[in-house]
């Protein structure tokens, strides 16, 4: 690794202005150097920031951030922009890893205006800086960043539609390098090839069809050449897209060669690009891989479709055996939703595989696309309920959201033979859509077998005991059983159910409770805020029952740990007893 004597005398932005070209080039492949030492520990993205190295220490030469304010899209790719900007000791100094996230964050620094994780938002929250700015008289430059296949997502378009009538300053950076997390999807990349072809030169172009100004610059890994460039768009007039083609993994030979699988990695040893050891294993994105590779063999209407995450879920090796199968539609899940509400009309038998917070960006399409026409879809949602995770990840409130959309049914696997039931009975059944909630830890995984069929919002009863009933939902189920353990050794033998059904509850067995029980408990791995267990208080509202809701605050948690999450939201099984004792 490197020693970093340029990046370390780089403690804003300023300082990279000081620097010669000789030394611009240095400090990139520092930082090069840098963002391989982070990732290659502890995991991140590796291919997105290595391919924006140059981009970003251009942009930090030519402009006057914070002044001028510059919105990364997704922001996978700021680490470069994190470490021109004072934190530049979390990529070589290994003390200081956890002190940065992997996405802009404003409560780090000045220089991050916005907290963004999810795709295609860059140009809508650079437009309102840029009508803010010219409302309030200012004068200073606005830059969107976005690509690395941001530019599929319907946002993006809105965004580019509106921003290219301004009369006024407004910067787009298009970064093409040829890829989205996998592969691009969708005609626009066909003009987007189309202009790379030409150096810019073609007819069609995308962007003046939108009112931009236009610009092509083919060395978008060439620091000086970007510093050229730039330089003629600064303090420009009108709205304008640069539009730069760089390469993906760009100076690190294993990310330019495998780019989907090194959008982002686990760690891995630098030298040879493999994978360190790590306790992986079954989990339930390949639980549901298995069951999808099983099932298309048998039945060729199945139809797989993914928002451009197709590692994420699993489904690379399902892809290339099954291509006829298998459909991406790039990074754009509300389009995903009517397209398999479109399918499943048809007579197809589709299922939407989802990252589980992504879902949360079709509101509007599962209530009016989907539920409002009862299209028999199936959705998964994978790596739900608390977790560690960046905060613009969580995978916390999708049983709040889709618990209020009528015709939705929504269900929760306790373990890997319950999830495959599950899945048999939502491809079953021609009434509703259904969405399968699948949990990022499969370690919570129970040894039972379900005795009972799944039936429409039929709860099952693992075992009847009396005072205290334990309703664990999902993943949780584990849990009811570990408390109803040590609620026995004072003396209290716990019923102990398995909801199974997120959306609705199975009053007849709720109501039965209410003879010989004082207390129910439910126990969700997720938001309790419109959440399962809410709809339990209310169902016993006017009963002589105690309810108690365990689960997630609504709160956004930013890479905290399970297990402090677990104690501050009194969820391990001394707690709950301790409370309902």
């Amino acid at each position: 690794m490197a020693d970093y004597e340029v990046l370390k005398t780089i403690n804003s932005p300023k300082d990279v202005k000081d620097l010669s070209f000789m030394a611009l080039n240095e400090l990139c492949e520092e930082m090069r150097s840098a963002v391989l030492n982070r990732v290659s520990r502890i995991g991140g993205h590796v291919g997105p920031n290595l391919g924006v190295i140059e981009l970003t220490v251009a942009l930090h030469y030519v402009f006057n951030s914070p002044v001028d304010k510059m919105v990364w899209d997704v922001s996978h790719q700021s680490y470069p922009h994190k470490m021109l900007t004072g934190r530049a000791a979390g990529f070589y100094d290994e003390t200081k890893f956890s002190e940065i996230s992997g996405y802009t964050a404003p409560q780090e620094s000045e220089h991050d205006i916005f907290t963004v994780g999810h795709t295609s938002t860059s140009v809508s929250l650079a437009a309102g800086l840029a009508k803010a700015r010219d409302f309030k008289g200012e004068k200073h430059n606005v830059i969107a960043i976005i690509g690395d296949g941001s530019l599929s997502g319907g946002e993006a378009f809105e965004g580019l539609d509106n921003a290219g009538d301004f009369k006024s300053n407004f910067i787009v950076i298009v970064n093409d390098n040829e890829m989205s997390i996998a592969e691009n999807y969708g005609g626009l990349y066909g003009n987007l090839s189309k202009l790379r072809e030409t150096k810019g030169a073609a007819q069609d172009n995308y962007f003046k069809a939108l009112g931009f100004d236009y610009r092509y610059v083919e060395e978008g890994n060439d620091v000086v050449k970007l510093i050229t460039e730039l330089m003629k768009v600064k303090d420009i007039d009108h709205p304008v897209v640069v539009h730069i083609h760089t390469l993906k993994g760009n100076g690190y030979r294993p990310a330019e060669e495998n780019k989907e699988a090194f959008h982002w990695s686990l760690p891995f040893d630098v030298e040879s690009g493999k994978l360190l050891p790590f306790n992986g294993g079954e989990s339930y994105g390949s639980i549901v891989a298995d069951y999808l590779e099983n099932r298309v063999r048998q039945d060729k209407s199945l139809a797989v479709v993914n928002a451009g995450t197709p590692g994420a879920v699993c489904m690379r090796d399902f892809r290339s055996r099954h291509p006829d199968n298998f459909f991406d539609v790039g990074i754009a899940e509300e389009h995903l939703i009517a397209f398999i509400s479109g399918m499943a009309k048809s007579g197809l038998k589709p299922v939407g595989l989802f990252f589980g917070g992504f879902i949360q960006r079709t509101y509007d399409q599962l209530s009016q696309d989907l539920c409002l026409n009862k299209s028999p879809a199936v959705i998964v949602l994978e790596n739900c309920g608390i977790t560690g995770m960046d905060v613009t990840h969580l995978s916390i409130f999708d049983i709040a959201m889709i618990s209020s959309i009528p015709n939705l049914v929504g269900l929760a696997p306790s373990c890997k033979s319950e999830a495959i039931r599950m899945l048999d009975w939502a491809f079953a059944q021609k009434d509703f859509p259904v969405v399968i909630r699948t949990p990022a830890d499969i370690s919570q995984n129970l040894i039972y077998e379900p005795k009972q069929d799944i039936e429409l919002n039929k709860f099952e009863m693992l075992k009847k005991g009396s005072k205290v009933a334990l309703l664990g939902l999902g993943n949780f189920l584990k849990l009811a059983e570990d408390t109803a353990e040590l609620l026995k050794e004072k003396g209290i033998e716990a019923t102990i159910i398995n909801p199974r059904f997120t959306t609705a509850l199975d009053e007849d067995m709720l109501s039965s409770l209410v003879e010989n029980h004082n207390i129910v408990v439910t126990l969700e791995d997720g938001v309790l805020a419109g959440g399962f267990g809410e709809k339990v208080a209310a169902f016993y509202g006017d009963k002589p029952v105690k309810v108690y809701n365990f689960g997630a605050y609504k709160e956004f948690t930013d890479r905290v740990p399970v297990a402090e999450l677990l104690e501050r939201y009194e969820l391990t099984p001394a707690q709950i007893v301790r409370k309902i004792m």
